[in-house]
């Protein structure tokens, strides 16, 4: 048996439980009625088990628990109304006033928010690392540590950890350890497999593929998830709601086609970039000049559509004419729908703080969709042409 079409089009689907429909239905309802009062008393006491109120459990959200918890080769998974509350949930589970967090440097802006904002109010702290090395984790314990926060690759320069020992690291310290592992999606890269105790991606990319549903996946052990299912999910309310699970689960379908498709192209257009003359840099992580590409072969089974280059500019401006002369290639936020974007990192700061010395912020992060390459590559070459005179 192909493992990997079961999940995606079998696992937690008993169509003749629904009159045989191939497609699962939206069960859109807020409420489940009970026959037997010994029944509900059973559903407050364990509302984990059955299905009580759809802010906890409902039969859409639950075939794709099912679903997401395997790919990741977890025990189980909850499904949150965005990749932020499950970041939140999934911090929030495992620390307390007092405690110390380790993260990476330059995580995801909303964990960096609740890092920075949110929990010092309550008295816990914080310390980024450079996660490229293994001993800045172990230098960075304290007595107080309870979590290492971990995003391999990061969405900009793809910066890796080695999650093999990070993860073995922290269980000989009783640290808890989280993953942000949108880039590779659980296709790509199976941090629950390497030791790692939850593993989190925003499913509004790769998982949806159309660019019509926010969400967010957090998997793990059992207990764990129960018990983050039993506060921080059930009392913040962040849930995903049936339609828009059903919209994911319509993802799934195709997202191994999805991701080899645009691997393929990614290359292509790797190629193009890599000898252009008004690209300084190409950061890809499967690309033998990235600084950690046998980290990245170690670990990852692919990379996926998102690169990052160096635009050779000496003004910002020069970097808005190249975005602003793409016809096809859309300048957005986010990765993972159909349709290719591109971001430039100027985009993030006043004009008047560009500093062409910097790479980064001459940097532009290219994620690469469905469409034909050399419609692509025609677009790419379009935007060079509009700044070839230009410095």
């Amino acid at each position: 048996m192909d493992e990997l079409s079961y999940i995606l089009n079998e696992l937690g689907e008993h169509r003749d439980e629904y009159f045989r429909a191939v497609a699962p239905p939206i069960v859109q309802t807020s409420n489940f009625a009970f026959s037997k009062v010994a029944d509900l008393r059973k559903s407050f006491e364990d509302e984990y088990s059955t299905w009580l109120y759809s802010r906890g459990l409902n039969p859409t959200v639950e075939i794709l628990r099912k679903k997401l918890a395997a790919l990741d080769e977890a025990e189980d998974c909850l499904v949150f109304n965005s990749g932020a509350a499950a970041i939140f949930a999934a911090v929030l589970a495992n620390v307390k006033s007092g405690d110390h967090i380790i993260s990476v440097k330059n995580p995801y802006t909303w964990a960096v928010k609740m890092f920075e904002v949110i929990l010092p109010r309550f008295n816990v702290t914080v310390t980024y690392v450079d996660g490229t090395l293994t001993e800045n984790f172990a230098k960075a314990i304290r007595p107080n540590t309870t979590l290492i926060y971990l995003e391999s690759p990061n969405s900009w320069f793809y910066e890796l950890q080695d999650l093999r020992a990070v993860a073995a690291l922290a269980k000989e310290h009783g640290i808890v350890t989280i993953i942000d592992n949108s880039y590779c999606t659980p296709l790509y890269q199976k941090p629950i497999t390497m030791g790692i105790d939850l593993s989190l991606q925003s499913a509004t990319k790769y998982i949806s593929g159309h660019s019509d549903t926010v969400a967010g996946v957090l998997t793990g052990n059992r207990a764990m998830i129960e018990r983050i299912f039993n506060s921080e999910y059930m009392n913040i309310g962040s849930g995903i709601q049936p339609f828009n699970a059903w919209l994911l689960i319509r993802g799934l379908r195709t997202l191994q086609a999805r991701l080899e498709r645009i691997t393929r192209t990614t290359w292509e257009l790797v190629r193009f970039l890599q000898q252009h003359p008004r690209v300084e840099k190409l950061i890809f992580p499967l690309d033998p000049s990235f600084p950690q590409y046998e980290l990245a072969r170690s670990q990852m089974t692919g990379a996926c559509g998102l690169l990052t280059f160096y635009l050779k500019a000496e003004k910002g401006s020069t970097i808005e004419t190249f975005c602003e002369s793409l016809q096809h290639i859309l300048m957005a936020v986010s990765w993972g729908g159909y349709e290719s974007l591109i971001l430039p990192k100027c985009a993030g700061m006043p004009p008047e703080a560009f500093d062409a010395a910097d790479p980064a912020h001459r940097s532009l992060r290219l994620y690469v969709g469905l469409e034909e390459p050399d419609y692509l590559l025609a677009d790419l070459s379009r935007g060079f042409e509009a700044i070839a005179d230009l410095s």
